[in-house]
């Protein structure tokens, strides 16, 4: 492969920040092909990324007891980061984090703590002192995954700029509006007892948001009302074929297709990715298909310019690769894959967009 035929991609994983932890690998953009170019230590458990591709800037977010965000400048056709700055995010155990639109902050959530945090950006890309951060109290129906709040996401829906948290310990989807850098209450959602809600994705027509509900292996649709900031429920519908009972199965992460047309979601214990098919009239799904994730647990996957899809197997270590088909969306092993260590997250440098 040469660079022109390349795209580069940054893997979050865990581990101690003594070894590489940011790792980058390479992907044919025609054939799907794989290849690991390179790493970095210095990051304990960077287990989710956000990249930035008007500065060219990857962010990583520390899983850890008292976690930073880190801000790289990265390179394009090598892949290679260069750490610029990291701050404090205030909160224990973050697990996720996303910039607002108008690139003027960058938000994490603290699993651990309870605690949601919004830090500036400076004109740079670089990151900025934390400006306001609240902290979720409460519980949901399961005494060992939800005794107390866990913030698991938090995205800003990219239409109506409203910023949206799922709650897996507090089973809520809670809607904010992001003013001068603070969160002020919009909206509260109420999951049925035990969904544990992980996070949202959002379909390109603005009018519909689907949720993970990690606890409970299922997809909830919603109907998006971003005049008013509000969320309503449609349908939940299990990631699990019917004829599957699976007492230790937990749903991780889910994208629509950059069509509109296909929403998938990985399952970790079913170690599978299942595509449904999206109404276009009313945005409730269908459940077509299901194949291996290529590997045990896939916690995260991405899909990547040319129609490519990528899993990141956190058990095993395999990072497998799937060609979208065209017409029907199903997912088609390309058979190529590479290895790292517990990988639990994919970041492509370019976004995939509809053809």
């Amino acid at each position: 492969m040469t660079a022109g035929q390349e795209l580069v991609f940054y893997i979050g994983t865990y581990g101690s920040e003594d070894e590489n932890r940011i790792h980058w690998g390479a992907m044919d953009r025609a054939t799907g092909e794989l290849r690991l170019l390179g790493g970095t230590a210095g990051i304990e458990n960077p287990t989710y990324l956000d990249f930035d591709d008007s500065v060219s800037i990857l962010y990583a977010v520390s899983e850890k007891g008292e976690s930073d965000v880190s801000a790289y400048s990265a390179n394009l056709v090598t892949g290679e980061l260069t750490l610029l700055n990291a701050q404090s995010t205030g909160s224990s155990g973050a697990c996720h984090v996303s910039r607002t639109s108008d690139g003027k902050f960058i938000m994490t959530t603290g699993y651990s703590d309870g605690q949601i945090s919004v830090l500036a950006l400076k004109d740079d890309g670089q990151i900025g002192e934390l400006v306001s951060k609240i902290k979720h109290s409460g519980r949901g129906l399961r005494d060992d995954r939800q005794s107390e709040a866990h913030p698991h996401s938090i995205l800003e829906d990219p239409v109506s700029r409203f910023i949206i948290v799922s709650d897996l310990g507090m089973d809520e989807v809670n809607m904010y509006r992001l003013e001068e850098g603070k969160l002020v209450t919009q909206r509260e959602i109420s999951l049925p007892p035990g969904s544990g809600p992980r996070l949202v994705a959002f379909h390109p027509s603005g009018k519909w948001v689907y949720g993970a509900n990690e606890l409970n292996s299922t997809v909830t649709a919603y109907a998006n009302d971003g005049t008013f900031g509000d969320l309503k429920i449609l349908q939940h519908i299990s990631t699990l074929p019917e004829d599957v009972v699976m007492d230790n199965n937990t749903s991780a992460h889910l994208l629509v297709s950059p069509c509109g047309r296909y929403l998938y979601a990985s399952n970790r214990g079913h170690d599978s990715i299942v595509q449904y098919v999206i109404d276009q009239e009313d945005g409730t799904l269908r459940a077509v298909n299901w194949v291996s994730s290529g590997g045990k647990t896939p916690r995260h996957f991405n899909i990547l310019p040319g129609g490519f899809l990528l899993t990141a197997n956190q058990d095993n270590g395999l990072i497998a690769s799937y060609r979208i088909d065209p017409d029907t969306g199903n997912l088609v092993s390309t058979g190529y894959s590479l290895e790292v260590t517990r990988p639990v997250c994919i970041c492509p440098v370019e976004k995939a967009k509809k053809a």
